[in-house]
């Protein structure tokens, strides 16, 4: 992997070198770990013309998923205690000389931004801008191959959840029974909050588990991720509790269930952003759920749960193959609940099978 990672920071030197900066220093750690295969809590990379530094408050940790730092990389440890990384870089650059150094902005505190120039007060501070995000949006095989796995894990784990006894369980059990089963199977973690929602809960976006317990003729949506080896997928499915669906339930299910394979068959490479968006949302929007609707029906996944491309009305770009993205549709109907559908793919050609799709727990419309 080594000489992976030396690529993707040569990539971005190129970029700095192009605006006009000698160096960087990435501070995200999503994009740390991406240039330097670790990111210890709270270390920066100072990408210079010669030698990178990967700068941390102590040696980095054997933390469960938490990557080992590239062997190419010398790693630079703080002296002392209560030291800011970003800061020591930026000294360190200036007593080699250095003149210029991009930040990323965006991710840097106003006092961390004043530390800086405190300190290299002659350093031109740039802003790197998303130029690391944007490398990260196509995958190799190696990161989608990660995501595959901790795709499979969610699977697993959603699948022995649903051959449990749910009536009368609690949103929040549901949850952390979930998230246990991610670790127990082997995840770092889970990639995110996992949400229960039933009943007039069902079909929220973000919905975050309460107390109010499963009952029979619920609504159940279930969203949840695993993580692995710092790689985040995501899938959601709804489902109905103890027995037969009710008309009302089957046909806003199909709904839902259309309008997410609009999306999913939207996916391939060349295809704009916001028509995949426009895909799955006209499914909804003929059939009158105008209102209330998700801001976006998908987003890119990776070393963090929602990165770009953002699969929005508004969105401007289009989609490159080996780009892994959600596409996840939902109503919801206030009092009554609702329904969510969500899948992890990776746009591929058509050549090449089209989507691929990662999360493939059965979207039939299961009574458990």
């Amino acid at each position: 992997m080594s000489e992976v990672y030396a690529s993707r920071r040569t990539r971005l030197r190129e970029r700095c070198n192009a605006g006009g900066s000698a160096a960087a220093l990435i501070s995200s750690p999503a994009n740390v770990r991406y240039l330097a295969g670790a990111s210890p809590h709270g270390a920066v990379l100072l990408l210079g013309r010669g030698e990178d530094l990967l700068v941390c408050t102590g040696p980095p940790d054997d933390r469960p998923g938490g990557g080992r730092p590239d062997d190419a990389l010398r790693v630079h440890s703080l002296s002392r205690a209560g030291g800011d990384p970003a800061v020591a870089a930026a000294d360190l650059l200036t007593a080699r000389g250095g003149d210029s150094l991009a930040v990323e902005e965006h991710h840097l505190t106003v006092a961390r931004h004043r530390a800086l120039r405190s300190v290299a007060p002659r350093l031109r501070l740039g802003d790197l801008g998303g130029a690391v995000e944007q490398l990260r949006v196509v995958k190799d095989e190696e990161e989608i191959s990660c995501l595959r796995i901790g795709a499979e894990i969610a699977d697993q784990a959603l699948g022995e959840l649903l051959e449990s006894i749910l009536v009368g369980r609690t949103e929040r059990h549901l949850a952390l029974e979930l998230e246990r089963r991610l670790v127990d199977h082997g995840a770092d973690g889970a990639a995110f909050a996992t949400s229960v929602a039933s009943g007039p809960n069902s079909g929220r976006r973000g919905h975050r588990p309460t107390d109010r317990r499963v009952e029979e003729g619920d609504f159940l949506t279930v969203c949840l991720g695993a993580a692995y080896r710092g790689y985040r997928c995501e899938i959601g499915r709804t489902f109905v509790i103890g027995t037969s669906p009710a008309d009302w339930q089957i046909e806003l299910y199909d709904l839902v269930f259309a309008a997410q394979r609009a999306g999913r068959e939207a996916l391939a490479p060349g295809a704009a952003y916001r028509d995949v968006d426009r895909a799955a949302r006209q499914v909804l929007d003929s059939a009158g759920h105008t209102e209330g609707l998700p801001a976006l029906m998908g987003h890119g996944v990776g070393l963090e749960i929602e990165e770009d491309p953002q699969l929005t009305p508004a969105a401007m770009g289009k989609l490159d193959a080996c780009v892994p993205v959600t596409v996840e549709p939902g109503v919801h109907l206030p009092g009554r609940g609702g329904v969510r559908i969500d899948d992890t793919l990776v746009v591929r050609p058509e050549a090449d099978g089209g989507p691929e799709l990662l999360t493939i727990t059965t979207k039939e419309l299961l009574a458990l």
